[in-house]
């Protein structure tokens, strides 16, 4: 079985050493290769060909929105997985803006690990759950206007709703209406936005500025 093939980047080589380490002993994926920043990542594409590139976000040089966006350019079915660390907020619209698919901790356990990467490759989104809650506490008030094309005034309470973390009971009882009027609306919401699950229409949400970190 073929497996897939990882570049990772990190200005820390201890850190891409371990990461490298587990992703290898537990049959992961296959490293191919790592940088020390977006500069030297760039150089890499040009003798190697990821399938998936771990891309930490603050790196001297060229940070990783940079080098994403460069990437992405010249080679469009890499698929990015952000490297976060605290204080890394900031950049979370402009790293989704820039074509990441998800976002994880640096201190990801081994088993969200996996699941993060599979998810990504597959074409999916991945957020880490305290990722989300950190993105959740920091919701400000929506602006309906940016998708009232695409969505109804209740999706769009919906959606702000499940961007502040509440569940279809909670949502229910806030806008007075039956939980299953909300799994309703829900449905619709992610058809509509093609997202998979929770952390995909937090994605959608960032990214047309429904929601602002």
């Amino acid at each position: 079985m073929v497996k897939n093939k990882i570049i990772i980047v990190d200005d820390h080589k201890i850190f891409r050493d371990g990461i490298k380490s587990v992703i290898t002993i537990e049959g992961i994926a296959d490293v191919i290769a790592d940088a020390g920043n977006g500069k030297e990542f760039l150089e890499l594409l040009k003798t190697h060909e990821p399938d998936l590139v771990l891309m930490d976000i603050s790196m001297p040089v060229m940070n990783g929105v940079e080098a994403t966006k460069k990437a992405l350019e010249i080679y469009p079915d890499i698929k990015f997985l952000a490297l976060s660390s605290f204080g890394d907020e900031e950049y979370y619209y402009k790293m989704i803006d820039a074509g990441v698919k998800g976002f994880i901790l640096k201190d990801v356990g081994i088993a969200e690990l996996e699941v993060a990467i599979n998810e990504v490759l597959e074409g999916g989104s991945y957020f880490s759950n305290e990722l989300l809650r950190r993105i959740i506490a920091n919701v400000s008030k929506k602006k309906l206007e940016t998708s009232s094309k695409l969505l109804s005034k209740r999706e769009l309470e919906i959606l702000t709703e499940i961007c502040n973390g509440h569940t279809n009971v909670e949502i229910a009882e806030k806008l007075n209406i039956s939980p299953d009027t909300v799994k309703g609306h829900r449905s619709k919401v992610l058809s509509k936005t093609d997202c998979k699950n929770s952390a995909s229409l937090v994605v959608y949400a960032i990214k047309n500025k429904l929601i602002e970190i």
